[in-house]
């Protein structure tokens, strides 16, 4: 069986895309989604009207998925057309393309490192560091990791914490970030001043609200769960991040459709270069990665995982305040 770096070159192999694939992937959930929203704007049946909401949300979430994989190189990166577009695509979503990058690329190489810094992922200490710091200090930390926070990610995380932060804290270097938020205040107003409330809430605020809730569950709980483990520097490996820290998420073929099989996270964090339609066939063929720590979309999972608060290293678990 294969083992750290010699199981990273081994999934080399799959770290390659089909252009058309791709292609047909990105365009067909664009145009869904697009329907779907459209679907929500007109005046028809309000129930008909919620269920294109839930699904305008749901193909949010895929779409956002293959975002992601283009930023990482894994599909499309060598096109200008596709480029432009999820340049544009990335504002649509609140996460401008050159701050998601640097943020997302540092969690890549950070997974799993105790940090209270947090940048890209959700901060996490050792017990001993939590009790020494102050009040203050701990209430943020715990606030930040707190279940209504992460459900309200569209205004917590994708609003507050990577738009307006970034611009206020640097605002040359994230000048984008401003005018996606004047970008997204202008579509608000121009949806209420010529739908009325009702149309903004079922076609641009629910639908955020609940895929972008959707989106900061999956990265809490993708690595924080029952089983997952943290290591400080001089401990730290990469393939061992991947392995021992990151989850594969069991799904219904529908939800793992939906996510774009971000599910198999394990595999995704060995190598981010394998495009999101080839995740399934690395874990079917490479014996190495078929059983990984797994979780379940469920309630007392989610409990479970929410409940984790710092990393015990005398019991090597993350546990909670009690």
């Amino acid at each position: 069986m294969r083992k750290g770096k010699e199981l990273i070159i081994a999934t080399k192999e799959f770290a390659h895309e089909n252009p058309v694939q791709s292609w047909f992937y990105t365009i067909s959930t664009v145009l869904m989604l697009a329907a779907s929203m459209t679907i929500v704007f007109m005046p028809i049946n309000i129930f008909v009207r919620m269920f294109f909401t839930i699904l305008t949300s749901l193909f949010m979430v895929r779409m956002f998925v293959i975002y992601h994989d283009n930023r990482h190189g894994a599909i499309l990166n060598h096109s200008k057309t596709a480029d432009i577009f999820f340049w544009i695509y990335g504002m649509f979503i609140l996460v401008p393309s050159a701050i998601w990058k640097r943020t997302h690329d540092h969690h890549h190489t950070h997974n799993s490192k105790l940090t209270l810094a947090g940048i890209g992922a959700y901060p996490t200490v050792t017990k001993e560091k939590f009790n020494s710091m102050p009040k203050g200090q701990r209430a943020l930390y715990l606030g930040i990791r707190h279940p209504i926070t992460i459900m309200l990610g569209y205004i917590t995380l994708f609003t507050i914490g990577i738009n307006l932060n970034s611009f206020i804290n640097s605002p040359k270097k994230h000048f984008d970030c401003l005018i996606t938020l004047i970008l997204h205040a202008a579509i608000s107003f121009a949806i209420i001043w010529f739908g009325g409330w009702v149309t903004y809430l079922l076609a641009w605020l629910f639908p955020f609200l609940i895929a972008h809730g959707i989106g900061s569950y999956l990265f809490y709980v993708q690595h924080n769960f029952p089983g997952a483990e943290f290591r400080d520097l001089s401990e730290w490996t990469y393939h061992d991040a991947a392995l021992e820290s990151t989850s594969f998420l069991d799904m219904y073929k529908l939800m793992h459709w939906f996510t774009a099989n971000i599910g198999y996270h394990h595999i995704h964090h060995l190598n981010v270069k394998i495009p999101f339609y080839r995740l399934q066939e690395v874990m079917e063929k490479m014996p190495e990665l078929q059983n990984p720590k797994t979780i379940r979309w469920t309630l007392p999972m989610m409990w479970q995982s929410f409940k984790l608060k710092v990393w015990d290293p005398e019991k090597n678990l993350m546990v909670g305040l009690s």
